[in-house]
This record gives structure tokens, sequence and C-alpha cells, in this order.
């Protein structure tokens, strides 16, 4: 199991892999992060859980198949009482960003084709012979 975390889900901390379930047209990879949350508006540790959740990003096939990753992500207190924002979920550096429906390897891929088709297309452009 760890040897396929290490493949699947490269130089990331902190996440533990539940379970890994392979077949024809997918790998099922079910994960949750092992480290506390840092609050995003005062910069304090928590450890105190409210609630979790389920977060489903859209990840980069693996040998030819889907990844489908489930991830268990906490909320967790704010330990400043005074607060107005009581609860924080936690963020996975490395795996997602708040509010993303993407891992980072999926948008590093997408931001590199879209890099590649810009210049294609600044190229051909330039090629032509009846633009001034």
């Amino acid at each position: 199991m760890l040897r396929l975390k290490e493949l699947l889900l490269p130089s990331i901390t902190d996440v533990a892999v539940l379970s890994i379930a392979v077949n024809d047209q997918a790998v099922h990879i079910e994960a949750r992060s092992t480290a506390g949350g840092i609050c995003p508006g005062c910069g304090n540790w928590s450890r105190r859980i409210h609630s979790s959740y389920l977060r489903f990003p859209a990840d980069v096939p693996s040998g030819g198949r889907r990844d489908a990753l489930c991830l268990r992500v906490r909320r967790f207190l704010c330990p400043v009482i005074s607060r107005r924002r009581r609860t924080f979920a936690e963020q996975l550096p490395g795996v997602t960003r708040r509010y993303g429906r993407r891992t980072e390897r999926l948008r590093s891929t997408l931001a590199a084709v879209g890099r590649a088709l810009a210049a294609g297309r600044v190229s051909a452009w330039r090629a032509c012979s009846a633009c001034p």
C-alpha cells in the first residue's frame, strides 16, 4: 500500500491512503489528511475537529485508467474565540486548493496543454501571409 501511495500521490506529505481499488476503467483512491489545521484568518494551529466531509477532485489518469480520488476533509474550530469565523476546512497542500475541483497535478497538466496550444496559435498566426 505504501508503494502505491508513492506512485499515485508523489511528494505529498501528511496524507494517509486508506484504500486503493483498481478495476478496468478506474483507480479508486480513498485518502485523508493526517496533519492538524491552520486557520486561514489568524494562522493558529487547531486540533479541535468540528466535522468532516468528502471531496472528489478530478485527477490525471494513471496507467490509462481514470483516477477517482475520494478525500476525507476535516473542518476545525478556530482556537481564537473572538473571531467571527469559527470553523474552517483543512487544505491539502500539493493536492487541492480552496474551492478547487481539480488536483494540482491536473491543473498543471491542463496549464501546460493550454500554453502549448497558445504558442502554436501565435506562430501559425505570424506565418499567415494574408495577415499584415
